[in-house]
């Protein structure tokens, strides 16, 4: 479950718009040819297949650029493109998209290209052109000139390494330099035996077989190649490792263990795992260039990857699908966060690992109006989490009357759990939230101003912790008994022509 599900959804809505994020790397294009086998070749045994389709989309460094501008950013990508008709063709899918290539430059090369042969889902053959030479340092004294522009407009930054000639050291350095100037972070998918060009780089983000062929230890076991990317760290001058682990998720491996990160994988049929890593890196590019915390950042990319995988060929991810795919999310997040006292204890232990500040308020909360709203609203920037008492229907009953609540505690419960200020609810039997209040330990208790300190159940508990008692200002006019009349008032009239039944 994601950490924050309606920060995240808000952003993928509108919120990454609002940031813009540089691509350096390896341009390819990944070309497609679909067709039908039905007998073998009487020449040779191969299929023989008839072809029906061609199709053609960005690869490498541009299909990260791709998927970042299916989550909504603004995109600069910087590469080299030969001077040939595949050239032509990716630079027409970059312009269609709207990525900006004023850095992209031109080697004296084969635009890099992989040609896959399909027969229905099933991919009979890859076809690749590219040359083995490295590019020419004029070639690469003009990359270098046209990436300082790009660095200094960009809020993230990722190197989407692909050996094929793009990112040497020098290029690698001088980015991650540059960006750390600025405060920007830089995000490196990895290929080679070494990592020491990325140095100093925010993250590099190696799958298990990259992070094996790099540490020399197998994949068979998975416990002590972690182990080996944690000593990465230090001597790479990384803030975390970023490690992706296929069906088994994503882990940030930190310098300290007990700072690492676990986001689990989520089930899907998978088709084809062609571009996955380039939907994961894009995502958290999103992420950190929206300074979305870490957790929220892995679990989105892990739910951005299980939906590219379950496609076949190379296929960005797209806003649509993402937040279809978040909406359900958020319907289980909106049961969730309706605990009893043990489940409560529970997750409030796990936010105080975390150094996060809780904050508690309680009431009935029966017909829900704009002074409850107002009140959350406030409570909520008291703190990182907020945790919200109800009373039972019984407990509504003794302290209201017989004839409330109007609205039962289960429902009650659902339609604060669905709003975007709450972390947590529980409902309570007792007269007052006392015991739960001495259960939760919050850091801040919050009532509205129709209480004072003195009054507030709890306050003098908070205090002796250490915590803080706040008291804010209410909306005038707005209660439930005030609604509760209205409705009454408005029963009593015959506002149609009919006669009274």
């Amino acid at each position: 479950m994601i950490r924050d599900l309606h920060r995240v959804l808000d952003l993928v809505e509108s919120g990454f718009q609002r940031h813009r994020v540089l691509v350096v790397g390896d341009l390819m294009l990944d070309q497609y040819l679909w067709g039908d086998v039905s007998r073998i070749s009487p020449e040779a045994p191969v299929p023989v297949l008839r072809s029906a389709h061609r199709t053609s989309v960005a690869g490498g460094a541009a299909n990260v650029a791709m998927n970042l501008v299916g989550l909504g950013t603004q995109v600069s990508l910087a590469g080299f493109l030969g001077k040939d008709e595949t050239a032509q063709t990716l630079r027409g899918l970059l312009d269609g998209a709207g990525i900006g290539t004023d850095a992209v430059c031109v080697w004296k090369r084969p635009t890099i290209s992989k040609t896959r042969v399909m027969a229905g889902r099933q991919q009979l053959m890859r076809l690749d052109v590219e040359a083995p030479e490295l590019p020419f340092e004029a070639e690469i004294d003009s990359l270098l000139g046209s990436l300082n522009a790009q660095i200094a407009g960009a809020d993230s930054i990722v190197l989407s390494d692909y050996a094929k000639g793009a990112l040497p050291e020098r290029i690698c350095q001088h980015v991650i330099t540059e960006a750390r100037k600025r405060n920007i972070p830089v995000l490196v998918d990895p290929k080679g035996s070494g990592f020491s060009k990325y140095r100093q780089a925010t993250t590099i983000c190696p799958n298990l077989q990259e992070l094996a062929i790099c540490t020399g230890v197998s994949l068979q076991e998975p416990e002590r190649l972690l182990a080996a990317g944690r000593a990465l760290v230090p001597p790479l001058m990384l803030d975390y490792l970023t490690v992706t682990m296929s069906e088994r998720g994503i882990r940030v491996v930190h310098r300290d263990a007990e700072q690492d990160l676990h986001a689990a994988a989520v089930a899907r049929e998978v088709y084809d795992v062609s571009g996955a890593g380039d939907t994961v890196i894009a995502t958290l590019a999103a992420a950190a260039a929206a300074k979305l915390d870490l957790e929220s950042a892995i679990q989105l990319a892990n739910i951005a990857a299980g939906i590219v995988v379950s496609r076949v060929g190379t296929v960005p991810i797209d806003r649509a699908n993402l937040l279809a795919t978040l909406s359900v999310e958020l319907a289980a997040s909106t049961q969730e966060k309706v605990v009893d006292r043990a489940g409560l204890i529970a997750r409030a232990a796990q936010w105080r690992d975390r150094g996060e500040t809780i904050v508690f308020t309680n009431g009935c909360f029966d017909l829900l109006h704009i002074g409850h709203i107002t009140l959350l609203e406030n409570a909520h920037r008291m703190g990182d989490r907020l945790v919200l008492g109800i009373n039972s229907d019984a407990s509504a009953r003794r302290l209201k009357g017989p004839t409330r609540p109007l609205v039962g505690e289960n429902e009650r419960a659902r339609i604060l759990a669905a709003l975007a200020s709450t972390d947590a609810i529980i409902i309570f039997d007792e007269d007052t939230p006392l015991a739960t209040i001495e259960a939760l330990r919050p850091h801040v208790l919050v009532k509205g101003g129709d209480y004072t300190e003195a009054t507030v159940v709890g306050a003098d508990l908070v205090r002796n912790w250490g915590g803080r008692v706040a008291i804010v200002p209410t909306v005038a006019g707005f209660s439930t008994s005030n609604l509760v009349q209205k409705i009454g008032a408005g029963a009593g009239k015959n506002t149609s022509n009919e006669p009274k039944p």
